[in-house]
C-alpha cells in the first residue's frame, strides 16, 4: 500500500499602514513508497481603502463611543448633543469567516444615480518554499501577489451590485501551487488568466423586503469554505474543496422567512459557460449561536470538456454534490463541521468512461484568545470509490488515483491588531491509496 504524506507551513502578514481587509490537475506525487515534502509560505497583506483611486487610507473597525456631559446644578441647561453616529458596520461582501473581519468603510463617494458606493480592497503577497514538488510545473521557491483586488459595491436600496476586481491565486492543500500572473513567455498557467478573470465575481442584485435576486459572476453555495484566502479560517483550501466549484455565472433567488433562509441558483457550474447545472441551499438558524444548512444540486444534463481544463475540470463538471453545514458560534469560539459526498455518473461520449464518488467530512475550528491572537484548526477526511476496477484504465480519478483517500490536517495560528494581521499555516496531508502520476 502506498502512501503520500504532506507538511506545510504557511504565514501571513500584514503591512503597518493599510486597513483591515480549484483546478483540475491534482499534485503529482510520483513514488511508490512514503514521500514526504516541507512547504515554507510567507504572506504580506491587509485589506485596504481607496479613496477615488488616489488615497489609500487605514481604517479599524472598532467600536466608537459618545459621551455627553451632564449640566452642573444651579447651571442653565445646555444645547443637548447631537447623537452619535451610529458605529460603522462591515460590509458583506467579500464574505469573510472568522478569526479575520473586514474593516468598517470610511469611505463613500456618490456615483450619481447609483447612489452612495463603498470601495475597499485587499493587497496580500506569499512566499514559498516547498520540497517534493511537481517537476515541470511547481518550483521549490516562489514569491507572488497573492491579491490585490478592489471591491465596489452599493449595499442599500431595492437595486444593489457588487463588483469585484484585480489580481490573486487560489493556494490549495494536495495541488500545485497556481501563481496569479506570470511573464507570458513562460508558457505557465496563471490564476487570473487561467481560472476566472480579473473580474473573478460581479453581479447586480435586485431587493424587495426579503426577497433577492442575482445575476452574475456569483460565488458558489456549495462548501464550508469561500474561494479567497483572505475569506477563510485557513491561509489555504482543503481538501474537499478540490471536489467544489468556486465562481459560477448564473442568477439565484432567494429569500428569509423568520429563521429559515433559502436560495436556489441556475448556472454554469465550474465555470463552462453552459447553463445546466441547478442546485437549492436551506438554513436554519436556531438561535443566534446554531445553524444548520443543507446544500444539493448538480449537472441536470451533461457538458463536453472545454477549453479550459483548470477552472472546468470535465469530471467534476458533470457531478453532483450536497452538503449538510453546521455552524456553531459563540463569543470567542467558532465549530463548523461538514459533511460532502459528490457522484459522477459514467458517460462514455464525454470522456467519463465510469463512475466515481467521494465522501468526505471536515471540521473547521477557530477560538479567539485575548490580545488579536486567535488559533483555527482544519482536520478533513475525504475517500473514494470507483465503478471500475481501480486498474482498468478508465477508472475515474477523482482524488489521487481511482480509490484514493486522504486525511489532512491544517492550523493556523494568527495575529490581528485593528487592520493588520499576520498569519502560517500548518498542515499535512496523508494520501493513501494513490496512483503514481495522480
Amino acid at each position: 500500500m502506498s502512501s503520500i504524506e504532506k507538511l506545510r507551513w504557511c504565514f501571513f502578514e500584514a503591512p503597518r499602514k493599510f486597513s483591515a481587509e480549484a483546478m483540475e490537475l491534482h499534485c503529482c506525487r510520483k513514488g511508490k513508497s512514503f514521500e514526504r515534502s516541507i512547504t515554507l509560505k510567507k504572506q504580506w497583506g491587509g485589506l485596504l481603502i481607496y479613496v477615488l483611486m488616489v488615497v489609500v487610507s487605514l481604517t479599524v473597525a472598532g467600536q466608537q463611543q459618545a459621551f455627553a456631559q451632564a449640566p452642573a446644578g444651579g447651571a442653565p441647561a445646555q444645547t443637548p448633543a447631537a447623537a452619535a453616529p451610529s458605529t460603522p458596520q462591515p460590509l458583506p461582501n467579500p464574505s469573510m469567516t472568522a478569526p479575520l473581519s473586514t474593516a468598517a468603510p470610511s469611505h463613500t463617494f456618490n456615483a450619481g444615480p447609483l447612489g452612495t458606493v463603498a470601495i475597499t480592497g485587499i493587497l496580500s503577497g506569499i512566499g514559498l518554499v516547498q520540497s517534493n514538488y511537481t517537476l515541470g510545473f511547481d518550483k521549490p521557491t516562489e514569491w507572488d501577489v497573492s491579491n490585490a483586488q478592489i471591491f465596489l459595491q452599493k449595499t442599500s436600496g431595492w437595486f444593489q451590485f457588487y463588483l469585484q476586481a484585480g489580481a490573486y491565486s487560489l493556494p490549495d492543500l494536495g495541488v500545485p501551487y497556481i501563481r496569479s500572473v506570470e511573464a507570458l513567455s513562460s508558457g505557465l498557467p496563471t490564476a487570473v488568466g487561467d481560472f476566472y478573470g480579473p473580474f473573478p465575481q460581479g453581479y447586480v442584485k435586485l431587493v424587495k423586503g426579503n426577497f433577492f435576486a442575482e445575476v452574475g459572476a456569483l460565488p458558489t453555495l456549495i462548501g464550508g469554505e469561500y474561494t479567497f484566502s483572505f475569506e477563510n479560517m485557513n491561509v489555504e483550501r482543503g481538501i474537499l474543496w478540490n471536489q467544489e466549484n468556486a465562481v459560477n455565472r448564473g442568477v439565484e433567488v432567494g429569500g428569509t422567512f423568520k429563521k429559515l433562509t433559502l436560495a436556489f441558483t441556475w448556472n454554469d457550474g465550474f465555470y463552462s459557460n453552459v447553463y445546466n447545472w441547478l442546485w437549492g441551499s436551506a438554513a436554519y438558524a436556531f438561535n443566534s449561536s446554531n445553524t444548520l444548512s443543507f446544500v444539493a444540486g448538480g449537472n441536470v444534463a451533461h457538458t463536453a470538456p472545454t477549453n479550459n481544463p483548470f477552472a472546468t475540470s470535465t469530471a467534476l463538471n458533470n457531478e453532483s454534490i450536497y452538503n449538510v453545514i453546521y455552524t456553531y458560534s459563540h463569543e470567542s469560539l467558532m465549530i463548523t463541521p461538514y459533511f460532502q459526498y459528490t457522484h459522477v455518473g459514467a458517460n462514455p461520449a464525454i470522456g467519463i468512461g465510469g463512475s466515481g464518488s467521494t465522501t468526505g467530512g471536515a471540521v473547521l475550528l477557530n477560538y479567539n484568545f485575548k490580545h488579536g491572537i486567535s488559533l483555527a484548526a482544519r482536520p478533513e477526511y475525504i475517500t473514494s470509490s470507483s465503478g471500475l476496477p481501480v486498474t482498468d484504465p478508465a477508472a475515474l480519478s477523482l482524488i489521487y488515483g481511482p480509490g484514493s483517500s486522504a486525511f489532512a490536517f491544517t492550523a493556523t495560528p494568527a495575529y490581528q491588531k485593528g487592520g493588520f494581521f499576520l498569519r502560517g499555516d500548518v498542515s499535512v496531508v496523508h494520501a493513501r491509496n494513490f496512483t503514481p502520476g495522480f
